[in-house]
């Protein structure tokens, strides 16, 4: 288990689509998603997609539980290979993304999905997601086709948070 360096904006490599994992699911597949725990829980985060940490695979994984209270369990969800099959309804809500630190902005996203995915048997499952877990698996499965946040904004919204973004980056250096 090995916590990673997460990309950030503009990396190229978090423009990248991520390509299917193959079953049955290998021991670098079950490392990787070890991987993407331990960086998750040490950014901390509620969601990391593979992509985030510069490996193009269709896997992503999140927990929208453990923040909750300081003393939560943790329940990490492994998401292989998703896709969404159906959405509905719309809302608008804040959101963040360990790639654009410090960058929050409201972002439409729709407000119940239904999910296939596979597991780590490789065992596939559909459901039903609403609420804030809908917009999490949206906004990682966004990064695993080469998708981040500040695409669903307006063009001149998203002009404004890159310049605001690459002023914070010189900031920094």
């Amino acid at each position: 288990m090995t916590i990673r360096d997460i990309l950030t904006f503009p990396n190229k490599k978090l423009r990248e689509v991520a390509s299917e994992v193959s079953l049955p699911i290998s021991s670098d597949i079950h490392a990787l998603i070890e991987d993407l725990a331990q960086t998750m829980y040490a950014a901390p985060g509620v969601g990391l997609a593979a992509t985030q940490i510069g490996v193009a695979k269709r896997v992503a994984v999140t927990d929208i539980a453990w923040r909750k209270e300081e003393d939560s369990e943790r329940e990490l969800h492994v998401w292989i290979n998703p896709e969404i099959i159906a959405r509905s309804g719309s809302e608008k809500g804040e959101e963040g993304c360990l790639s654009l630190p410090k960058v929050y902005e409201n972002v439409q996203r729709a407000t119940s999905i239904k999910v296939r995915w596979v597991d780590l048997e490789g065992q596939s499952h559909e459901s039903h997601f609403e609420g804030f877990q809908a917009v999490a698996l949206q906004h990682e499965f966004d990064h695993l086709d080469g998708k981040i946040f500040i695409d669903h904004l307006s063009v001149l919204k998203r002009k404004m948070v890159v310049r605001r973004i690459k002023k914070m980056q010189e900031d920094e250096s």
